[in-house]
């Protein structure tokens, strides 16, 4: 049987404020449990929750990046379930009427270009956390303890509609989501600290079947090769049990990575478990159009504005100027690195930016802030390629120079080392006849077709000239005197 995978997304975005959603008390990670807990994260009686403005403000920021309706008016519900680190024994979050409705995301997969649809936004505390790994009483017996470091987190859940239709299209879309709540600066988007988590609602059906198939819900998944291999197992393990003659429970489970599986982990609630109802003691949220116009004056240019820009202004192609736009700090890089070459030079500048210099960082493992190489001083670099003082080859032996010491400066090595390129006809044309003198059987192995005996005489020319030949005048006289 043919099956047709059905995935929906909900992406839990921490947003980046100092203080928590309903409280004064820090949001800063790392702190030592239960040092940034006040007696509203906490429950004690008589406490209130007071709405954090910039929460809200980071809310609607996303609802306008998204082309989203922003609700003019929304409300705050209990949802309520008991878990140890939940002292309310209720969540505040958002039901019937949340802060974002709709919208869409662009993203692309395998080169094309796709775009899914959003079913809503909304606004939400985050529970503590329970510990059971490293905790003891005071006697040195093992045991859990409870950190509300996290209670009163504010989130951003962000759910998809389930439109995509493999792991592959699943884990583009987590991407584009992670660097667009990056690109707006309302998220810090580090997964290993929990700041953008993935619930992955996954379900399988006959191909050309209307109706859903039941579908779980893989919780908690923080990163990107998890989440496809999470997706790719729950598929697997849904096929083969159908297939073999089981039925599939509607459940949340949790992947293990050690083990590359999911397992059950709870039975799924559905809504009417949560027993929503509006919390009295939060007022409805009204955002004005006053206050909508005002964040929308503050947004920075969108990713798919700069890369409609990237490619009408500066000729790039559709997905180079999506793979520089998927960081706001590389695509600034990047472009300062193009406006200060000559016109017509900026595919060049992306070959390097998403070549050499992401390569470099990688190995690193720093972001593109920590890099050691300005722009100004990479385009000083890239200009002595495009005016053929230079060929590509010798400049990445320059670039790793720089590299390992930003004071250095691009001509002062090529002068130093002798590295200008031969561009002189004649003195390229002497070299070409030695050559071809020299390798007889090659010359001869060309004439009869071979492709690959040119390819060989070529890198027989560049080897006699220390690789500072220009490339294209070694294949052009070349070709003319084999060919002549």
């Amino acid at each position: 049987m043919n099956w047709e995978v059905v995935i929906g997304l909900e992406a839990h975005v921490q947003l980046a404020t100092q203080s928590k959603i309903f409280s004064s008390s820090s949001t800063q990670y790392g702190a030592t449990p239960n040092t940034q807990a006040n007696e509203v994260d906490m429950a004690l009686p008589g406490s209130l929750p007071v709405l954090n403005r910039q929460a809200v403000e980071h809310a609607i920021r996303f609802g306008l990046a998204i082309g989203a309706t922003v609700s003019p008016r929304s409300i705050f519900a209990r949802k309520n379930y008991f878990y140890p680190d939940l002292p309310k024994n209720y969540q505040i979050s958002q039901y019937e009427i949340p802060v974002v409705l709709g919208g869409t995301l662009p993203c692309f997969v395998d080169g094309k270009a796709l775009t899914f649809n959003l079913t809503r936004a909304h606004l939400e505390e985050d529970a503590g956390k329970s510990i059971h790994e490293n905790f003891a009483t005071p006697d040195g017996r093992p045991c859990s303890g409870i950190d509300l470091n996290r209670s009163g987190t504010p989130l951003l859940e962000i759910v998809s509609e389930p439109e995509m239709r493999s792991a592959a299209q699943a884990v583009a879309y987590a991407r584009a989501l992670h660097a667009l709540v990056v690109w707006l600066g309302i998220c810090d988007g580090n997964m290993q600290e929990g700041s953008f988590r993935i619930d992955a609602n996954v379900s399988v059906r006959p191909k050309g079947q209307a109706a859903f198939g039941t579908r779980t819900e893989t919780k908690n998944v923080n990163s990107f090769r998890f989440l496809e291999r999470a997706i790719s197992y729950e598929i697997r393990r849904q096929i083969e049990l159908i297939e073999d003659g089981g039925k599939v429970v509607q459940e949340t489970r949790l992947y293990d990575a050690d083990r590359d599986e999911t397992r059950s982990m709870r039975s799924k609630e559905d809504a009417h478990d949560y027993r929503y109802f509006p919390d009295p003691d939060l007022p409805p949220l009204i955002i004005t159009p006053a206050w909508i116009a005002q964040v929308k004056d503050s947004m920075p240019e969108l990713p798919k504005e700069r890369r409609h820009r990237f490619v009408e202004d500066l000729g790039l192609s559709s997905e180079d100027a999506a793979q520089l736009c998927q960081d706001r700090q590389i695509a600034q890089y990047f472009e300062a690195v193009a406006n200060a070459l000559p016109s017509g030079q900026a595919k060049l500048a992306a070959n390097w930016v998403m070549g050499e210099v992401a390569a470099a960082l990688n190995r690193e493992e720093k972001d593109i802030d920590a890099c050691p190489l300005s722009a100004g001083a990479l385009a000083k670099l890239l200009a002595r390629i495009s005016d053929g003082t230079i060929s590509n080859k010798i400049a990445r032996e320059i670039f790793t120079d720089m590299w390992a010491n930003s004071t250095l400066d691009a001509d002062a090595i090529i002068e130093a080392k002798g590295l200008k390129q031969i561009s002189d006809s004649s003195a390229i044309g002497a070299m070409v006849d030695e050559v071809i003198a020299s390798q007889p059987a090659i010359v001869q192995e060309y004439r009869a077709g071979k492709q690959k005996a040119f390819n060989s005489l070529v890198g027989q020319v560049m080897k006699l000239a220390k690789g500072k030949a220009n490339p294209a005048q070694v294949n052009d006289l070349l070709k003319q005197r084999l060919d002549g």
